[in-house]
């Protein structure tokens, strides 16, 4: 169950990171809100994750499906740049991802 909730926490870190853009400097207050709620949650999830899970383990995996999974939401909903360079680093954190889970027993 804590890797159903690492993965949820993960998901919740790109909606944050997201409407933290969308915020304009928390100048919005909609998506202001967003923010802070799905702040809440994916830090909420990961501690819960975290009593099971190794630190090392569910920081990495949670911070990487955030920046991946942002990187991704920037590209295909912002318009930001892709680059072969960019699309390597990001396979690099997934490769990372792999790692982690596989080497964590649980």
């Amino acid at each position: 169950m804590a890797w159903i909730y690492l993965l949820i926490a993960g998901f919740l870190e790109v909606v944050w990171a997201y409407s933290m853009k969308l915020s304009a400097g928390f100048t919005q207050i909609g998506a202001s809100i967003v923010t802070l709620i799905a702040m809440l949650m994916s830090f909420g999830l990961l501690a819960i994750a975290m009593k099971s899970l190794p630190l090392g383990t569910a920081y990495t995996v949670w911070t990487g499906i955030g920046a991946v999974g942002s990187f991704a939401v920037g590209v295909a909903v912002l318009g930001e740049a892709i680059s072969a360079t960019r699309l390597l680093a990001a396979a690099l954190i997934l490769a990372g991802l792999v790692l982690m889970r596989v080497s964590n027993p649980q």
